[in-house]
């Protein structure tokens, strides 16, 4: 039998998660299903897919009159909703996990966004999380902040397995390889086993065409609208040529002789969000080895049909330096888009959040005067 595209992908050495996690996805065994014939190694999920669930279906509701009990107290009735939910994915993928000798089958959970600029809250709930959920497949989601960095530094030398999300600059990459590097290091001075630690950092990819695109359309020349759609695969080719130099330098050397692992460059925010460009495009230039491609299902479904699968994603790197450089000299500030996409991105995720907490209300209430 002919092996399918995502299988073909896997075998290139980029691992395909999903974007998306929800109860009925477990209970109806849609998920099993995607590991099962769609190669899907992992999972990742946020308030925003959260809350679709909860307002689509009663697959919570059972468990929402359990929680009522929290005195009215959302939040935690969200985490322990969450909690429950990933448990579950994490011991439906550790197959997965344990066949692949830890490199993939990872389950990942959302910090607060509300803590993205919060250092010590948010380093608390990663504690929280991976004491709650006990898992060794769990992936605790921090934010790329600046005050994100100093968490995943302590919670990697606390030995914890992190995703680090909402990745849209190549200096703040930069920032948050060096924090996991800090974090190993002071882990191995401690003594301590790096071996079973591991780390993926999340670069968003289409919000970057998206906000570059506005920019480009506003300056209106030749040379600007030529530019579109194209700094997302630039800026992601560049990070990882920063990858592949970090994670072959002497210093890394070092740390993997220890039983350190390279933390794998993840492309994030995939599905096409411009109906002018291929919907497999974020996912066709970004193919190459130590690498994870983290897709809606729509795009899971979309690079089965008609994907091209090649490695692409350490080609035309020179070019894509230079276009950056275009896109300076058209008059599009690099700095102000990605600072743009990093403020918005920890903005829609609290408000994502804060519909989150009210959904959870509502459903309470519709739950109590329904008994």
């Amino acid at each position: 039998m002919a092996k399918s595209r995502l299988q073909q992908l896997a075998e290139l050495g980029q691992s395909i998660w999903i974007d998306s996690l929800s109860r009925e996805m477990l209970e109806t065994g849609e998920l099993e299903r995607l590991i099962r014939e769609d190669s899907v190694s992992g999972v990742t999920s946020n308030p925003t897919i959260f809350q679709k669930a909860l307002a689509e279906g009663d697959w919570y509701d059972t468990e929402l009159r359990e929680l009522a009990s929290l005195d009215g107290d959302t939040r935690e009735i969200f985490f322990r909703l969450a909690e429950n939910d990933v448990r579950q994915a994490c011991d439906l993928l550790r197959p997965v996990h344990e066949k692949t000798a830890g490199l993939d089958g990872y389950v990942s959970i959302e910090v607060d966004p509300t803590l993205a600029y919060d250092s010590e809250r948010t380093y608390e709930q990663t504690l929280r999380f991976h004491s709650d959920i006990d898992r060794p497949n769990l992936y605790v989601k921090i934010p790329a902040t600046r005050p994100g960095l100093p968490a995943i530094e302590d919670a990697i030398a606390a030995g914890h397995s992190v995703n680090i999300t909402l990745i849209f600059s190549l200096q703040r990459y930069t920032e948050v390889v060096d924090a996991y590097l800090r974090g190993l290091e002071r882990r191995i001075a401690a003594a301590g086993d790096v071996s079973k630690i591991n780390s993926v950092a999340s670069f968003f990819v289409s919000r970057v065409d998206s906000e570059a695109d506005k920019r480009l359309e506003q300056v209106g020349t030749p040379a600007a609208l030529a530019l579109r759609g194209k700094l997302a695969v630039a800026n992601a080719k560049l990070a990882y040529r920063h990858f592949q130099e970090v994670f072959s330098s002497e210093r890394w050397q070092y740390l993997a002789s220890k039983g350190a692992r390279a933390q794998r460059c993840l492309w994030a925010s995939t599905s096409t969000k411009n109906p002018a460009y291929s919907d497999t495009l974020y996912v066709s230039e970004l193919i190459g080895p130590d690498t994870v491609n983290t897709m809606p299902i729509e795009t899971v479904r979309a690079f089965q049909d008609h994907g091209t699968v090649a490695e692409t994603l350490a080609q035309g790197v020179d070019e894509a330096q230079l276009l950056l450089e275009q896109v300076e000299a058209a008059g599009v500030s690099y700095a102000e888009v990605v600072d743009t996409l990093e403020a918005e991105g920890v903005q829609k995720f609290a408000d994502s959040f804060a519909e989150l907490l009210t959904g959870i209300e509502t459903k309470l209430k519709k739950l109590e005067v329904g008994r």
